[in-house]
């Protein structure tokens, strides 16, 4: 018997547990935490920070071959920050049904440089620096074909409304903004296609329809980006570019982003690297935000340790004095 009909793609844990005992599957508990102290100019207060994840991991195979996996993330707060289920389907690809998370569609390529630990915004600062989004932040489907040559990998990801929030099975988001369908498309493609060892390029497109019948809405958000990263024995080096247009005549019209990385393993455990990131918005006044990084992560079993020094210009596309700051993280990372 076909069990994706018991399954309903609904990915319950009863239903994944059904699979699992008819079909041999299992599931995994995974843990970590994450520990830190921030140093930050100006600001007086606890600088200590605790951070813990505990991830579900599921997966079996129906009678036709086909594969399924569960994932469930939580981060801080017993709150959910990952949910989603993936069908695989021999010969034809993998279908991802996503509860609308980060890490979907062209929001996997918001900052693909290297970097030995976090982008240079993402160290413990409010830069609020704005980056490539498409449709992740609502539920949505992401196809990854099979079918491609060695090396080459592309994604289409789908959503019937960007403006969703994540909803249960047999439930309707119902209608919560200006925006309605999306779609990202994203391409990778390794050195066994661009033939030079080391050289990875890639690139996306997204593009989320709005209601222009809105006086200040005058046409859908578009947004894309490519980049290069290339690794040559212990460096690896990255570039990458993308734009947004918010399709609205006042307020925040575009983002152009610039962002580059650089890394260093000195050994197995041990590695250093730096990383840039500038964005530039096009508003009343334009202002440029830019986010940049040193950065250093040692790596021993399941501990890493990671020091990070950032500096940000013009935070949330600000002027002001207290708009450029800079801080070192210290983060103490354990995984069970």
């Amino acid at each position: 018997m076909n069990k994706l009909t018991k399954l309903g793609v609904s990915a319950l844990c009863g239903s994944l547990a059904a699979v699992s005992s008819a079909n041999a599957g299992e599931l995994a508990v995974t843990g970590g935490v994450d520990m830190s102290w921030l140093s930050l100019d100006g600001v007086t207060g606890n600088p200590l920070g605790i951070g813990s994840n505990i991830s579900f991991t599921g997966s079996g195979e129906l009678d036709n071959g086909w594969g399924v996996a569960l994932g469930i993330a939580l981060n801080n707060k017993n709150t959910y920050s990952n949910t989603n289920v993936t069908v695989t389907v021999p010969a034809l690809g993998a279908l991802r049904f996503s509860h609308g998370v980060t890490g979907a569609g062209i929001d996997r390529m918001d900052d693909s440089t290297p970097n030995v630990w976090e982008e240079a915004y993402a160290t413990g600062l409010s830069t609020g620096i704005n980056t490539v989004s498409g449709v992740s932040g609502s539920q949505n489907i992401e196809y990854t074909p099979s079918m491609l040559p060695e090396g080459l990998t592309a994604r289409l990801a789908w959503t019937p409304d960007a403006d969703g929030a994540a909803i249960a099975d047999k439930s309707s988001s119902g209608d919560s903004g200006n925006k309605g369908s999306g779609y990202d498309v994203t391409l990778t493609a390794t050195d066994a296609v661009t033939g030079m060892s080391g050289l990875t390029v890639y690139g996306g497109l997204s593009k989320v329809e709005q209601d222009d019948t809105i006086v200040t809405i005058d046409g859908n958000i578009e947004e894309k980006t490519m980049g290069v990263t290339y690794a040559m024995g212990a460096f690896t080096l990255g570039y990458q570019i993308s734009k947004e247009d918010n399709g609205i005549s006042s307020g925040a019209q575009e983002y152009e982003n610039d962002a580059y990385g650089i890394t260093f393993a000195v050994n197995d455990d041990l590695s250093i690297g730096y990383n840039n990131y500038e964005s530039k918005q096009t508003n009343t006044t334009n202002v440029t935000a830019k986010a940049s990084s040193i950065q250093v992560a040692y790596t021993m079993g399941g501990a890493s340790i990671r020091l990070a020094r950032a500096d940000v210009d013009n935070a949330k596309y600000q002027t002001t004095a207290d708009a450029d700051t800079d801080a070192m993280t210290l983060s103490v990372s354990l995984a069970f």
